[in-house]
């Protein structure tokens, strides 16, 4: 009897030990041009366990032939937190398609100066890492790779970078990128402009497919980026499509719409929306990310990444309220 009861006792154990979710340290990415935090944003961020805030400085482009930064960043007094900040750069990938390895180092040396001089206007408490954001290809991945050890060698900092999932289910056309830590980006399953019933941001049973390998990624110092932002996808009467950034479902609790499916509305009268000018007629479907299809990727994302943290994109008072991490 004895026996019995001890066996039950460690079954129990096991069960309760497999189901038990497993606590992930988080913080948040922040993409805005003028760094500012209201109330909201500023209580969410004191309230992450990931000492670190992922802040974009700006992006860079080639436009005509001449690399160029892009939305430099600004900052407001109201800008005040202790975590460090970890410089961002979103690299757009035609940048790298014909360069030479003299624009490489030139463009690894421009980067570098411009986060160092932004770092020290604002006197922003930075940490030893510069993250590159770029949806690089098979065309371009060994010039990429080379600006990554480049940007290292002049920076003298950790240098990190993104990793989209198509990167990961065809790495051996993409390539391994020089760096010893990446961030999987779990959002962007599908493209908002298509007709689907998908939710383009995340479907889950997508981001499964093209993650069914990630276990053997190489690289295995892996963080994890997940989706909490939201949109409206406004499809007019030709078929053509645009977004409006953080559209939610009680947006669609108006006189002046015809609710037609879950999430789904149609315009009943002409007018300003949103601060766009909708006509009758025109479709509105709303994309948001609810708490289920987090832990459905994180419960996933266990099983294939022995640790990891966690960066929601991106901290917003609109994103942020009423949802708990």
């Amino acid at each position: 009897m004895r026996i019995l009861k001890t066996l039950l006792l460690f079954l129990l154990f096991l069960v309760t030990s497999c189901t038990r979710k497993e606590s992930h340290p988080y913080t948040f990415y922040y993409w805005k041009t003028h760094l500012k935090l209201d109330k909201e944003e500023k209580r969410a961020l004191d309230q992450a366990t990931v000492p670190y805030l992922y802040t974009r400085f700006f992006d860079v482009d080639k436009v005509n032939g001449k690399f160029q930064p892009v939305a430099v960043i600004t900052k407001d007094k109201s800008f005040q937190s202790d975590k460090q900040i970890v410089p961002t750069v979103f690299i757009t990938n035609q940048t790298f398609l014909g360069i030479s390895a003299e624009e490489i180092r030139f463009l690894a040396e421009s980067i570098h100066l411009l986060v160092k001089k932004k770092a020290e206007d604002y006197q922003l408490k930075t940490n030893n890492e510069i993250q590159i954001d770029c949806d690089w290809t098979a065309g371009t991945r060994n010039d990429y790779f080379e600006f990554l050890k480049e940007l290292k060698k002049i920076s003298g900092k950790e240098v990190t970078c993104t990793l989209r999932l198509h990167q990961v289910k065809d790495k051996t056309q993409t390539g391994i990128p020089p760096v010893n830590k990446v961030y999987l980006m779990c959002y962007s399953t599908s493209s908002p402009l298509e007709e689907s019933d998908k939710n383009s941001i995340l479907d889950v049973n997508i981001l499964k497919s093209y993650l069914s390998k990630m276990e053997d990624y190489p690289i295995r110092k892996v963080e994890v980026a997940l989706p909490i932002y939201s949109w409206g996808i406004i499809t007019n009467h030709l078929g053509k499509h645009k977004l409006i950034n953080a559209l939610s479902d009680r947006d669609l609790e108006n006189p002046n719409f015809k609710k037609t499916a879950d999430h789904q509305a149609e315009v009943l009268k002409d007018g300003f929306y949103f601060g766009s000018y909708l006509n009758k007629g025109f479709k509105i479907k709303v994309e948001e990310i609810s708490e289920e299809q987090l832990e459905k990727v994180t419960s996933f994302l266990q099983k294939k990444i022995p640790h990891f943290n966690i960066i929601y994109y991106q901290l917003d008072s609109k994103f942020v309220l009423d949802r708990k991490f």
